[in-house]
């Protein structure tokens, strides 16, 4: 018996928070623009227009790295919360053609339309119909890929920006796939590509003539996801569901942050902002590790984390202490954060318990 094959749709506006600023200000329209941090603050590249990226701009690129590519770039700083409006907008649009919708950013997002009784049933006219609404409501420009998976939806969404829809039929994804980089792998970042490279495979194609065993020696378990990639197999479900597996705050300083002393006095500050951001997600019953989470002036991380069931300032201390000695050198970069677990506690009792441990 053949399974219909599913109608998925990854939808993703054309440079957003660009998008965004250009809408309200339309000067800005036709010349270098990037949302970001200040060159003199360490700051990067958000996301940036079309004009900027033809200097070889790209987000998160250090800001100064992107003023020297291109010296009239025009740099504006980041206005979450008027994102975070539009981003609604959006959401709720998608959410009017199916409740599998699966968030993979403010405005980028998985539809599966294959039960979908909109635009009879056609997930090609629910995607023009999305990009249009988006158009109307949100005054900014969205791309999608219409396709019978993710992996290969992610991809077409790409194919036509800006501004653009490509449709991959169930009979068009082996061809199509085919002849993909393996770069465009789901998964593969610069490393794994460069050594695909330096083992002879170029595209998937070449992928192809690779068993599972030759490609599970050299990559290990993650051998079985390309050899199924590519294939333009990918099974994964649209989740609308995405878990959060922890909550943390961080900053970055400018200058650096000399020693353990100065970095234990900025603890209080970032101990109240995760607080904050705890209670807005109200995550204190799921919280069940603590970590603290350290970059040094020669950009090496570390990260110390303990078991702990709620936020505890002399523990992010301990933490911190045993962080920076690790490299014992001026900081750039402090965060805390919780991690958090599937299921509440409830053993709140303990604390008055009588049997105590020393």
């Amino acid at each position: 018996m053949n399974v219909p094959a599913r109608k998925i749709i990854h939808c993703d506006c054309d440079c957003f928070y660009a998008s965004v600023e250009m809408r309200d200000d339309p000067s800005l329209r036709g010349r270098p623009l990037a949302v970001g941090g200040r060159p003199d603050q360490r700051g990067v590249v958000a996301t940036c227009n079309y004009e900027a990226r033809v200097f070889g701009i790209h987000s998160a690129m250090a800001t100064a790295q992107a003023m020297k590519l291109c010296p009239g770039l025009l740099v504006i700083p980041p206005a979450m919360e008027k994102y975070r409006i539009a981003s609604r907008q959006i959401m709720e649009i998608y959410s009017d053609y199916t409740d599998l919708v699966e968030p993979l950013s403010l405005d980028e997002a998985y539809l599966d339309v294959s039960n979908s009784p909109h635009c009879k049933g056609s997930a090609t006219l629910i995607a023009q119909e999305i990009r249009r609404r988006i158009f109307e409501t949100v005054g900014i420009t969205a791309s999608a890929g219409v396709a019978p998976n993710k992996f290969v939806a992610k991809i077409a969404s790409d194919w036509n920006k800006p501004d653009g829809l490509f449709l991959v039929r169930p009979e068009e994804v082996d061809a199509f796939v085919s002849a993909l980089p393996v770069k465009k792998l789901h998964g593969v970042g610069k490393v794994t590509a460069a050594k695909l490279n330096k083992l002879g495979a170029q595209t998937c194609l070449d992928l192809r003539g690779w068993t599972m065993q030759e490609l599970q020696h050299h990559f290990g378990s993650f051998g079985a996801r390309l050899h199924d990639l590519c294939r333009g197999i990918d099974n994964r479900e649209v989740s609308p569901e995405r878990e959060r597996k922890s909550i943390s705050t961080e900053e970055t300083y400018t200058p650096d942050v000399p020693d353990l002393a100065a970095c234990l006095a900025l603890l209080p500050d970032l101990y109240e902002h995760l607080l904050g951001r705890i209670k807005r997600n109200a995550a204190e019953k799921f919280i069940n590790k603590l970590f603290v989470k350290i970059k040094f002036s020669d950009f090496q991380q570390t990260t110390v984390e303990c078991v702990g069931f709620s936020p505890h300032l002399p523990t992010f201390a301990r933490l911190m202490e045993t962080g920076w000695q690790r490299a014992s050198r001026p900081v750039r970069l402090l965060g805390v954060g919780v991690r958090l677990g599937d299921t509440e506690h409830v053993e709140q009792l303990s604390l008055f318990d009588e049997r105590t441990t020393h």
